[in-house]
Formats: structure tokens, C-alpha cells, sequence
């Protein structure tokens, strides 16, 4: 039986869940981190990272409406920055600890590499 207690620690871990949720797609990864080194194009983003314009566009939009990615006209485009800078420290954080872990949680039968997750 779940206590109130728990229950209102879940409520409050809800969101932090949902963030890294955003981000367990490796598509919307990959974007991610390629906005972290700077402001891109759709047509940017598809040549550097191989992916569909389609997939490239719904990934953004996903990511915009959690409000990590931010646009703006110029021209007919739009240019993607990331609207969070504090992602890159997650995005850092995450490298740190997949480097200590010898990316031990790739191996992970839940959510590693083999589990199609």
C-alpha cells in the first residue's frame, strides 16, 4: 500500500521523469546536442545528423513544447536554439556519469541498448 508520502514524492518527481523522457528519444538527443554548440536550421539539422526533415520537425516541436527548444523567423525559416541553457549541464552531467559507469547502463536489460527501449 502506497502512503500519502510516497505518493506526493512521486507527484514531485513527475516532472524531472518527464524531462528526461524528452530526452530519451535518441533522435531528440541528437538534436539537442547538436543545438548545444549553436542556433540551427531544419535543413541544418537534417544534413548534420542524417534524419528525415520530417523526423527533425516533430522531434523539434516535441522538444519546444517542453520548452527546451526555442525559435525564431528568418526569412521563411526558423533558426532552433536551445531555450534552457542550463540543459547543457544535464547534457554534461549525463556524459560524466555514463564515462564513471563505463556505460554500464547501455548493458541495462530494462532500458540498455538490447531492450529496444
Amino acid at each position: 500500500m502506497t502512503t500519502p508520502e510516497v505518493a506526493a514524492g512521486r507527484t514531485e518527481l513527475a516532472p524531472a521523469a518527464a524531462l528526461f523522457r524528452s530526452l530519451g528519444d535518441p533522435a531528440r538527443l541528437a538534436i539537442v546536442r547538436r543545438l548545444a554548440v549553436g542556433e540551427a536550421r531544419v535543413v541544418d539539422l537534417v544534413d548534420q545528423l542524417g534524419l528525415a526533415q520530417s523526423t527533425v520537425s516533430k522531434h523539434l516541436a516535441c522538444l519546444r513544447e517542453c520548452g527546451l527548444v526555442d525559435s525564431r523567423p528568418v526569412g521563411r525559416a526558423s533558426l532552433f536554439t536551445l531555450a534552457q541553457p542550463a540543459l547543457l549541464d544535464v547534457l554534461s552531467a549525463a556524459e560524466a556519469v555514463l564515462e564513471a559507469t563505463g556505460c554500464a547502463v547501455a548493458l541495462c536489460p530494462t532500458y540498455g541498448q538490447e531492450s529496444g527501449a
